[in-house]
Order: C-alpha cells, then structure tokens, then sequence
C-alpha cells in the first residue's frame, strides 16, 4: 500500500498543526498576515475573527469586558466544530498533540507496558478541571486554565520565544512517556474536554463496518481514545463518543477496510 495514503490522516494533521505555526511565525517575522495572533486570538485573512471559545468563557467569568470580534470568533470556532469537527481540534490543530504523539512514539520504541503505567487517573479528571476553571476564573479575575496552559504556552513560544515554558512542554513530554499513556490529553486537558462536549452532535464521523472487521484490535490498541470503539466485535455504528479526536489512526491501521469516515444520520445511526 502506498506510504503516503496509509499515513494520509497523519500527514493531514501535521501539515495543518506545522502550517498553522508558519502562518502565525510569519505575520510575526516577516509582516505576511495572512493568519494573525495565536490559538487564542486569531484574524484570517485581515477580516475573519476567531477566538478560542473556551478562553473567551474564562474570561467573561474573570469580569473581562469580551469584545464584538471576540464573541463572533468564538461563535465561529464553535459552530464548526459543533457541527463537522467534533474534537479535530485535538489532533488536527494543538501543538501539544504533536508533543504527545512523540511520547506515545517512543513509548511504542521502548515498548513501554500500559499495565505497567505509574499513575490512575480517570478520563473524567479533564472535565473536573474545565467544570472549576471557571469559578477559579471569576474568583481570580483572570481566565483561570490560560495562565498553566501548556497549548498557549507552546504555540505562542513558537512563534515568540518558548524561554521557561520548554520546562511545562518537556513536563508533559515526559508524564506522556513515563506515567501514563496519552496522559495529558486523555485524562487532564479541559480544553479536550471543552470540545468533546460541544462536538457531541457533529456529523463527520468514524464507522465501523462489523461484516469486514476481523477482530484484530489493531484500532483499539492505536487509538487515544480507545473507549470511544466500544462497538468493535459487537455491531457495524458510528463512533458516538464526543471524546473521539477524528485522527484517524484507527482507518489508518484497519487492513480490513472496516473503518472510514463518513457523515453519520442519525436516525440511522440510532437503529444499529
């Protein structure tokens, strides 16, 4: 099989996460603003706001006085990925994946034991963090996550200078790697945790064909999400955990072509 298409879903989130911070190094660097800011904050094209809905919540809950461009930014963002990108923010977009992925990488390469892990922690812990970010955000007066966040700290190094912040990326690096697999942004990231619940309904999804599936558990053991395949061995459905990141890994891997995406309906999806 050619190389590039069984790893065309990897390539795709690369080329987007690097070109993103090309786009935004060179509107620092070389004044070509053709996207401006950071994940945070953004203009395309000189006329477009986008605004990281979640941040946008911490700060109207600080007391920020939240700005037109703000407010419609953050309404875009959210509509597309409530509508088509469910969780794609996570692989497709966040720098920090590509951190994580290097650690779940070299994780394989020492073939480090999941049932050797370190540490426990529930998956339920990212939506404890982005349920008390937003009191600590009003009692603070500042948006709460955005002063720790390892996303912000790392796309804006990127561009101006990570300085202290490669000590809170390399820290991620390494619980990823030692403690426990796809640590941060399975179990702790609120901002995972912030997409997958307004990225509950949307239409572009993983499905799995029972009749071709032969059981390999190749998909299960890929993917960052393993609760969200539950439906492996048992029936032919789409993916309808939230928490699914449309990486695609596990169509990558299938041999049996018995996953692909496709735009689920829901009526149909209900009745298998």
């Amino acid at each position: 099989m050619n190389y590039f298409f069984k790893h065309r879903f990897l390539i795709a989130r690369r080329t987007v996460q690097l070109s993103m911070i090309l786009l935004y190094g060179a509107a620092n660097w070389w004044g070509i603003k053709i996207l401006e800011g950071n994940l945070g904050s953004s203009k395309l094209l000189g006329a477009i706001p986008l605004s990281d809905p979640y941040a946008v919540l911490q700060m109207s809950a600080a007391g920020a006085i939240v700005g037109v461009n703000a407010l419609i930014g953050a309404g875009i963002i959210t509509l597309f990925y409530a509508v088509f990108g469910g969780r794609a923010f996570c692989s497709y977009v966040c720098p920090v994946n590509i951190v994580t992925d290097a650690a779940n990488y070299l994780r394989r390469i020492l073939r480090f034991d999941e049932a050797e892990r370190k540490v426990w922690m529930s998956r339920n812990i990212r939506y404890w963090i982005l349920g008390l970010s937003i009191p600590l955000s009003f009692g603070l007066g500042v948006a709460a996550f955005e002063l720790i966040s390892p996303i912000g700290i790392l796309s804006r190094g990127l561009v101006f200078g990570i300085g202290f912040g490669a000590a809170v990326i390399t820290g991620v690096f390494l619980f990823d790697l030692f403690a426990l697999k796809n640590g941060f942004c399975g179990h702790i990231c609120p901002l995972g945790g912030f997409y997958s619940l307004i990225g509950r309904f949307s239409i572009f999804r993983v499905k799995h064909d029972q009749q071709k599936c032969t059981l390999c558990m190749k998909c299960v053991n890929i993917c960052p999400e393993r609760q969200v395949l539950s439906m492996i061995g048992k029936k032919s459905a789409f993916v309808s955990g939230s928490e699914c990141t449309n990486c695609g890994r596990c169509v990558e891997v299938c041999n049996d072509d018995a996953l692909n995406f496709n735009f689920r309906a829901f009526k149909q999806d209900n009745k298998e």
